[in-house]
């Protein structure tokens, strides 16, 4: 919780009324405060009207860009929202990329800063989960670079031939998974989807056949530990770096001699297209 002092000092009596305070006065004093603020930051979140499905939609043409474009393809977002205005905004230029380069330097130099990767696998390790549960939420996410549609299955093939067909598994369906609770280890439907995608939105019928095939895979929880490492893994003050997965990475990550995007695999062009995002063909 931040604290604004001239507001904490005010509701004290003023700073005249602070310095005549011993010490277990003000503790007391800032123990009420902080018991207001939290109910107040309870009942705001409680009012908040989220818009429904009807309200997203109308806001199409109000926007200079498509939602659903990667990361790598419009404004840097570490600047800026993925839905603020891109008016004035400019791409970064990228930083060039080995001639072979690897997952780590695909981490390093094209998905960084993955704050959001980093510290989702973090946590799955920190949880003890598996190391191919660690991999798959270290990856869950990958695919926004290139498109925020589908990501959990743009996510899936590109790593399809370099993981084990579990990890694979656990990175698509975790984009179904999300929209649905499971009770039983604590998963809860996200509240930022009310506002993302409406407060009535029901998951179009693709993701609900996708939930109930996953629901009854022997690689369900594999691919539910992602969602469950997935949400609350956002700290903007925690120092996170792909070294702490290396290991892993080399135990359960095959990487092509020749460089990813250049071992002539399926997917090939789709890692080229995330190394040179400005090539104009």
């Amino acid at each position: 919780m931040e604290i604004d002092r001239a507001e904490l000092v005010e509701s004290m009596g003023g700073e005249e009324a602070v310095s005549k305070m011993d010490h277990e006065s003000r503790a007391d004093a800032l123990e009420d405060y902080m018991s207001k603020k939290l109910d107040a930051d309870l009942e705001a979140r409680k009012a908040k009207k989220f818009p429904t499905v009807a309200e997203i939609e109308e806001r199409i043409e109000t926007r200079d860009f498509r939602r659903g474009v990667g990361k790598l393809f419009r404004a840097t977002p570490k600047r800026l929202g993925f839905d603020d205005e891109l008016t004035g905004v400019m791409v970064d230029r990228l930083p060039p990329m080995p001639k072979a380069p690897t997952l780590a330097d695909f981490f390093e130099l094209r998905f960084a800063p993955a704050g959001h990767l980093l510290q989702s696998a973090g946590l799955a390790k920190r949880r003890g989960a598996s190391e191919e549960v660690v991999l798959a939420c270290l990856l869950h996410d990958i695919g926004n670079s290139l498109i925020r549609v589908d990501h959990g299955y743009w996510g899936a093939q590109l790593i399809e031939p370099y993981v084990s067909e579990k990890v694979a598994f656990a990175v698509r369906y975790h984009q179904a998974l999300r929209f649905f609770a499971d009770e039983s280890v604590g998963y809860e439907y996200p509240t930022r989807y009310y506002e993302l995608f409406g407060v009535d939105y029901v998951p179009q019928p693709y993701i609900q056949a996708a939930y109930e095939h996953a629901r009854n895979h022997k690689w369900y929880m594999e691919a539910r530990l992602v969602t469950l490492n997935d949400l609350y893994a956002f700290d903007e003050n925690a120092e996170v770096s792909i070294d702490e997965f290396r290991d892993i990475i080399g135990r359960h990550f095959k990487q092509p001699k020749e460089g990813l995007g250049y071992d002539n695999s399926a997917v090939a062009h789709m890692w080229r297209s995330i190394e040179r995002p400005d090539a104009p063909l």
